[in-house]
């Protein structure tokens, strides 16, 4: 009797086993669906493919390794003991080349149609001011006015050269600053230029003469050029108090004023005309554009 109530109970053991190992298999379609749905998802590979080698590191390991198999060959025929511990020279054949740049780019294109806070007119009025440019025009005509003449107001030599230098930079801080930055701020206008590309010839000529007075504003819209028919006066103002043998009077003062509103279209036309050139010639058009233009700004200053 003990053993048959033995093996009753190994019998019931075998089916209960049976029974957990079949379960999956019983359940209906549904079950056995969400049974899977709720297994993870095996994990995705993470690895990515490596990127391709530079070909200039290849070119510089490659000569790294010849030179120096070549002085370990060499110190081996001299009988060299330095042969056994070789040392590696790194060898430069190849340097990156830097991305082609297309400098004249922003001179086609003209300005971004975009309204510039009063910190980024500071900031281009800076930059105009200490562009390399615009520094080597006011040393060459200082250069140049003290050689012509060395009994200038200025003085002779290189401290005639540096006075006259100094009141030219000096003025180009003033109208940068007056002309880029705190008119157009005050009056949310444009500093820019903005050229009409697609335009008749004589269209583009109107239009380089008439925004000494009617330029843009920050909206986009038409407004008086202040920068130019205000500005002009105040740097002239201000030139009269620290430029050497000037006439100062009413007469002299608006003489100057006539004579930087007449001349600045010529800046314009410039700017307007000569990137057509550039994009035909050579980008090194555009260095000249850059000292005409800088040539071409009248004494009294301005932005344009």
């Amino acid at each position: 009797m003990r053993a048959a109530g033995g093996s009753w109970m190994v019998s019931a053991l075998v089916f209960a086993v049976l029974a957990a190992c079949a379960a999956p298999a019983w359940a209906g379609p549904a079950e056995g669906a969400e049974a899977v749905a709720a297994l993870p998802d095996a994990p995705k590979a993470q690895n990515a493919p490596p990127a391709p080698p530079n070909p200039c590191d290849v070119r510089n390991a490659g000569a790294s390794m010849a030179a120096s198999a070549a002085i370990q060959a060499a110190a081996a025929a001299r009988g060299d003991a330095t042969a056994v511990n070789p040392k590696v020279v790194d060898t430069v054949v190849c340097v990156p080349h830097l991305p082609i740049i297309n400098w004249y780019a922003r001179f086609l294109t003209g300005p971004q149609v975009k309204a510039l806070t009063p910190l980024e007119k500071a900031h281009l009025a800076a930059r105009n001011l200490v562009d390399p440019f615009n520094l080597l025009t006011i040393f060459g005509e200082a250069g140049i006015a003290v050689a012509a003449d060395s009994h200038s107001p200025y003085g002779p030599g290189m401290a005639g050269f540096g006075r006259d230098a100094g009141v030219s930079f000096t003025q180009d801080m003033t109208g940068e600053f007056v002309g880029t930055f705190l008119i157009p701020s005050i009056v949310h206008q444009d500093p820019h230029y903005h050229r009409m590309p697609r335009a008749s010839i004589k269209r583009r000529i109107a239009h380089a003469i008439y925004q000494v007075a009617w330029t843009q504003g920050d909206n986009g819209k038409g407004m008086l050029n202040y920068a130019d028919l205000v500005g002009f006066a105040i740097d002239d103002e201000v030139s009269n108090l620290y430029v050497p043998d000037r006439e100062t009077d009413a007469a002299a003062t608006a003489s100057r004023y006539g004579i930087g509103l007449a001349t600045a279209p010529v800046d314009n036309f410039i700017t307007e005309f000569l990137p057509d050139v550039a994009s035909h010639i050579h980008v090194q058009i555009v260095v000249i554009q850059r000292i005409i233009n800088q040539v071409a700004k009248p004494d009294t200053g301005g932005a344009q």
